[in-house]
């Protein structure tokens, strides 16, 4: 997950990177909505988390300016600001989330991740592809039962990959969402990244369309079923 944070506290927005390296998430942070709007339309997210009380205008009229545009990103607004008639407005300029400070880490992930996986039009928290579970609220993967242990790299590609499924993805989407901003890998590192999970996972999991990308590959089903 690849997350453009816009928080002009620059001591939470420290602490939050610190805290989302930690889960595997990538952050980008901007202080200001002008910045946020040029990495925007030049960057690729996964969700952006908004605070309201920017420098350069209220956090709700960059949201309103940004869905007038088409942009459908999901956004979670994280602010002080607790009333309702402070939610009622994120709401209405698009938020499809909201939260407020003080908060807990632990539950922005939750949100997050559950924003990325309805975005993606996946329900429950577990990602399943035959024998396959990804609990994407821990990080969890297991193959029949059996934790596997991947690499940070390996585990954002391979989450990035189950949550496109069955969708063919792009070398160029992976490196946009996978990737941080200033790393431009080339397509052999991405081969290399593939190679290494099919011989974690078994080789017919994750297939090459030669030319146009990669995708999951097997028979998925609903958590629990």
């Amino acid at each position: 997950m690849k997350i453009l944070l816009v928080e002009d506290d620059l001591g939470l927005a420290e602490a939050l990177g610190e805290a989302m390296s930690e889960a595997g998430v990538l952050l980008d942070h901007t202080a200001t909505g002008a910045e946020a709007d040029f990495l925007i339309a030049t960057e690729h997210y996964d969700v952006i988390v908004l605070d309201l009380g920017l420098p350069d205008g209220d956090g709700t009229a960059w949201l309103s300016r940004w869905r007038e545009q088409g942009i459908n990103l999901p956004v979670l607004v994280l602010t002080a600001r607790g009333r309702w008639s402070d939610k009622a407005a994120g709401f209405s300029a698009g938020a499809d989330d909201y939260l407020t400070k003080p908060f807990e880490t632990g539950e922005l992930l939750f949100r997050l991740r559950a924003l990325l996986r309805r975005a993606h039009g996946h329900a429950h928290p577990v990602l399943r592809v035959g024998d396959l579970a990804l609990d994407t609220h821990t990080g969890v993967l297991t193959q029949s039962g059996l934790p596997v242990s991947l690499t940070a790299q390996e585990l954002r590609l391979l989450e990035y990959l189950l949550h496109a499924m069955p969708r063919l993805v792009s070398r160029l989407e992976l490196v946009e969402h996978v990737y941080e901003r200033d790393q431009q890998p080339d397509s052999n590192v991405i081969d290399v990244q593939i190679s290494r999970l099919r011989r974690k996972l078994g080789s017919d999991l994750i297939e090459t369309v030669r030319g146009r990308g990669y995708r999951v590959v097997g028979p998925t089903t609903a958590a629990g079923s």
